[in-house]
């Protein structure tokens, strides 16, 4: 059990260590200039993160190749071409280089003098990413009719999840109490009944008074 367990781990931990070293080589900036559609692909570690029109030369400059930035240059006017306005320039290779243009409506098209022109806010953009990237992490590819394929992502390799063994709790059961099936005893009389005895009445004698003496008769009289 513990050496299976500690065989994928170790496996799991094998293959991130080579995802990690695929997008550590990976992790770099490309900006891809394709000269046939007057387009600029830019990778950021192996994704396409922006795409844009630009304006390569009329004859067919800048020359096709692999650069890498030479020098930064915030503000910037040729020296060459009547102090053309070069905002957020990104020198590759001798007087070559990537920059802001006031010529917006001519992106997509052929018309510089061998520069790369951008939109201003591409321009400025891209010159604070390669900046803050750096120049050992930045190239510059310079094609023809094609452009730097982004690659896909690397899978994500999730670790195996190692679930803990679950220990049973024992159930508690409710305690039944049953109710008695035999009815209550009813409420018991006295054992002795008390009983009472007939009153019987007894019979009224009655004595004759006699009447007084001077109690006679006397004669009615008649007025």
């Amino acid at each position: 059990m513990h050496r299976s367990t500690l065989a994928a781990l170790s496996a799991c931990a094998c293959l991130l260590a080579v995802a990690g070293t695929s997008n550590s080589a990976a992790a770099e900036i490309v900006v891809s200039v394709n000269k046939a559609t007057q387009t600029m692909s830019v990778l950021v570690d192996g994704l396409e993160k922006y795409t844009w029109a630009v304006s390569t030369g009329l004859g067919n400059g800048p020359p096709s190749g692999n650069y890498k930035p030479q020098r930064f240059e915030r503000r910037w006017w040729s020296h060459k071409y009547n102090r053309a306005p070069m905002p957020h320039s990104i020198f590759f290779y001798e007087g070559y280089a990537i920059h802001g243009t006031i010529h917006i409506k001519q992106l997509g098209r052929r018309a510089s003098k061998g520069c790369v022109r951008l939109h201003p806010d591409n321009a400025a953009i891209l010159f604070d990413l390669v900046r803050g990237k750096g120049s050992g992490q930045t190239r510059i590819v310079i094609a023809n009719a094609t452009h730097v394929m982004a690659t896909p992502p690397a899978p994500k390799i999730e670790a195996p999840k190692i679930e803990a063994p679950q220990v049973a709790t024992p159930k508690a059961e409710p305690v039944r109490v049953e109710a008695s099936a035999e009815p209550p005893a009813p409420a018991r009389e006295a054992d002795v009944a008390v009983t009472a005895a007939p009153v019987e009445a007894s019979p009224v004698t009655t004595q004759s008074i006699p009447a007084p003496a001077d109690a006679a008769e006397k004669p009615q009289t008649q007025e």
